[in-house]
């Protein structure tokens, strides 16, 4: 694992320590590693929103649709005919 030291100003260093004790991180480090993970998941999504706004518009989720999920879901759950 690599090292980086961050330089802080004393209230950002002090709400830091505050999340640490108050929400069970064992470290600072910790607390940091948690919100760059909660960072690229955010940015992730944004990419997905960002394509699918960007795609073709897709079917209507209608009735029919919802049926048809149902309909591959049963099939899915019988069991394999033997034969």
């Amino acid at each position: 694992m690599s090292t980086m030291n961050i330089s802080l100003p004393d209230s950002l260093k002090s709400f830091v320590d505050e999340q640490v004790s108050e929400r069970g991180f064992g470290t600072s480090s910790e607390y940091v590693r948690e919100l760059i993970r909660k960072d690229q998941d955010r940015q992730r999504l944004r990419a997905l929103l960002l394509a699918g706004a960007a795609s073709a518009p897709g079917s209507p989720a209608n009735g029919a649709y919802f049926e048809g999920l149902r309909d591959r879901v049963r099939r899915a759950a019988k069991p394999a005919s033997r034969g």
